[in-house]
């Protein structure tokens, strides 16, 4: 497992159940964790969760004792995690004209757009139409953003898999929270939406990651080297990721 992936993407499988249990391992003083035992789980996972409370996954054939072996062997990886969440930056609540927007990559001011008859704002080149000019834009522009992911990010999949030969059978685009994109054993490659406000080699590397797990369901060295053939710049990327990814909240 590769336990940096594990906090950027949030790639892990639905867990079976949710239940807080005391230790089997000596750990530190007043330390929760929740653990969640998931059927399709190949592998201990540890997450953080954005309330600051960390997650570990066990599989199926997995055990508690083990578990907590599993996070004292990641704990230097559980200290950087609450680091970096610590150092998030709050997002802007409201936005209005003026706001500056994490737009294509770039962060982009909203702007009034030519005078006419209807209320229209721009970022960069793009306008969207709004009820009116004041007020809280966040969930007309979050809207407009959501509809263009919808008919963009399922195109660009599809063009990528058939370059891949990769074996999609369906593509969602979702508000997801903790995580730009999963892929599911049945072929369904999931994104979020939020990947239309990142720089174009950014999400075609999250949607050649979630394609790749077609063919390898893990973060192991051989899946690496598969994300490696089909997107030489994908630690760019991830360098992005760290960089910016708390700009859209994630």
């Amino acid at each position: 497992m590769n336990e940096r992936q594990e906090d950027l993407f949030g790639l892990f499988s639905p867990a079976a159940g949710v239940h807080r249990v005391p230790p089997a391992e000596p750990h530190r003083a007043g330390e929760e964790i929740v653990f969640q035992r998931s059927h399709r789980a190949q592998n201990y996972r540890l997450t953080l969760r954005r309330d600051g409370t960390a997650v570990a996954t066990i599989p199926a054939r997995g055990s508690e004792r083990e578990a907590w072996r599993f996070i004292e062997r990641h704990r230097d990886w559980l200290a950087r995690a609450r680091e970096r969440q610590q150092r998030r930056p709050a997002a802007a609540e409201v936005w209005t004209i003026g706001t500056h927007l994490l737009w294509r990559g770039e962060m982009t001011p909203v702007r009034i757009a030519a005078a006419g008859e209807r209320a229209q704002v721009c970022l960069a080149a793009d306008v969207f139409r709004v009820p009116q000019l004041d007020g809280d834009l966040r969930p007309t522009l979050e809207a407009h953003f959501l509809r263009r992911a919808k008919v963009e990010l399922p195109a660009r999949t599809w063009e990528l898999a058939a370059l891949t030969g990769s074996d999609a059978r369906h593509v969602v685009v979702r508000n997801q929270r903790s995580r730009w994109g999963s892929c599911s054993a049945n072929g369904t490659i999931s994104l979020n939406w939020r990947l239309v406000q990142t720089p174009d080699f950014v999400r075609d590397y999250i949607v050649y990651h979630e394609l790749m797990h077609l063919r390898e369901m893990n973060h192991s060295a051989r899946f690496w080297a598969r994300v490696e053939e089909v997107c030489p710049d994908w630690r760019d990327a991830e360098r992005w990721i760290k960089r910016n990814g708390t700009l859209v909240g994630l």
